[in-house]
């Protein structure tokens, strides 16, 4: 089992998705993008490998469901997919951020990473899309730019076709 580029792990954040949160920000991502707030995770190098066991550990010692960010972590998708695995038999919900769009996932070609189709299918939300400065919006939750989207993965993966998510974790919380 391949080790994973990790940059860091926040634990409890309430910034990458409903609820407390642990955050897996992955090393590497080609996107990018001007102005992004994680430049330090573009590079593949960045951060430190870890094994499954090591990241699974510190989501255990909390139980938070889980957000992998990064960089991109669809650039490691097949080394995330046994962690992933892992996590959905333990019932963890997951989010994860990209910088691709949901179109261009399911048009498939040569330019996605290997994996990536079997990753999406076992993630529950995809935030997708590239952060565009001249879109950022600080008044919206969970996503930088007004450009990105918060999906429903299952329910976009069965129609083929982006299906915006509806957050029914509390009044406080707006639906997409």
């Amino acid at each position: 089992m391949s080790a994973l580029r990790v940059v860091d792990i926040v634990e409890g954040t309430s910034v990458d998705g409903p609820g407390l949160r642990t955050s897996i920000y992955l090393a590497g991502c080609a996107h990018r993008c001007p102005g992004c707030h994680n430049p330090s995770t573009w590079s593949f190098e960045a951060g430190r490998d870890m094994s499954v066991a090591e990241i699974l550990d510190i989501v255990e010692r909390n139980g938070y469901n889980v957000t992998l960010t990064g960089g991109d972590p669809l650039y490691s998708a097949q080394a995330l997919i046994p962690l992933v695995a892992e996590l959905r038999g333990r019932g963890y919900n997951i989010w994860c951020y990209t910088g691709f769009t949901f179109e261009e996932l399911i048009a498939g070609g040569e330019s996605l990473p290997a994996g990536t189709l079997a990753l999406l299918e076992a993630l529950d939300v995809l935030v997708d899309g590239p952060f565009v400065e001249s879109l950022r919006d600080t008044s919206l939750m969970f996503r930088g730019s007004s450009n990105q989207r918060i999906l429903d993965l299952p329910a976009s993966l069965r129609a083929k076709s982006p299906v915006l998510h509806r957050l029914n974790s509390g009044p406080s919380l707006p639906e997409f």
